[in-house]
């Protein structure tokens, strides 16, 4: 999402390339006869929305998305997704049913056969030419002038509460670093809501007050968890209340960073399936909601 610069092993993120792109959307309120730009006629649900890409098909022959490919389009004409493999952005106008990403931006990162060949099938359809828009019940469908289709289905965020999120970077300042390679997987969170006595829920919002819960998870060796108190933007982690294993190096080395966000107060934000943890220095973590 270019929030963060990703720092992988063995792979570079910051090589850019010019592509031609074009998408549509549909279920606009007016037609004209010029282009403009996205949330100027646009309806909502197709602006603002996570699309995630099902499938492509191409001269009659359909072809299974890979998970991450998605497109969104902000109401100011920001455009941003995902082809399979490779990240973009761009810029966004509108002419009638029809929607042109110009100035498009690409990440250029090698990944493994099928999300290549998935990428190169995306990426031509979608710089076919204008395409025709069908949104509705929670569906996108992008149709070339020959009649190939791209479909896509909204899905919404995450919830804080009782997803598993899997930590999947250490974040430093503006940069986010991907986990050792003995870690990937095996740290995580799960935040949730505590009863307090009666029916009451400390969980529940009563004026913009605090939610009172607990986190709970792995920090890639050891088992943990402690109190977490959500206000607003920000979580207040209370000591943290661990196993005592002895794992290797880079497990503990993990370990010893996340234990950093506890007995602390750090801001999140969630962004679809995403959500990053910052402690006031700049330093926190990035993970991913298991589906």
């Amino acid at each position: 999402m270019y929030r963060q610069r990703l720092t992988l092993p063995a792979l570079t993120l910051t090589a850019l390339t010019l592509l031609p792109l074009a998408v549509a959307c549909g279920n606009e309120k007016g037609g004209g006869t010029g282009s403009s730009s996205v949330g100027a006629d646009t309806e909502p649900s197709v602006t603002g929305v996570h699309w995630t890409v099902d499938s492509v098909t191409v001269n009659g022959t359909t072809h299974q998305a890979p998970d991450g490919a998605h497109v969104e389009i902000a109401e100011d004409g920001r455009a941003t997704g995902n082809y399979g493999c490779n990240s973009f952005h761009s810029t966004a106008t509108f002419k009638g049913d029809r929607i042109t990403l110009s100035r498009t931006l690409s990440t250029e990162m090698a990944c493994e056969k099928r999300p290549m060949e998935f990428e190169t099938t995306l990426a031509r359809a979608l710089a076919a030419g204008p395409l025709t828009a069908e949104a509705g019940q929670g569906k996108l469908t992008l149709t070339t002038a020959k009649g190939d289709r791209v479909h896509l289905t909204e899905e919404k965020d995450a919830p804080l509460y009782g997803t598993k999120w899997t930590v999947n970077s250490l974040i430093g300042g503006d940069v986010a670093q991907s986990l050792p390679a003995a870690a990937d997987g095996k740290a995580w969170l799960t935040f949730t809501k505590k009863s307090e006595s009666g029916d009451k829920k400390s969980g529940e919002k009563e004026r913009g007050d605090k939610e009172v819960g607990t986190v709970s998870g792995s920090l890639g060796c050891n088992r943990v968890s402690a109190m977490a108190t959500v206000r607003g933007s920000h979580i207040t982690l209370g000591a943290p209340r661990t196993t005592r294993q002895m794992c290797s190096g880079s497990l503990m080395t993990t370990e010893k960073s996340l234990l950093k966000l506890f007995d602390s107060t750090v801001s999140y934000r969630i962004d679809h399936r995403a959500i990053t943890l910052t402690s006031e220095n700049g330093e926190g973590i990035g993970a991913i909601a298991d589906r």
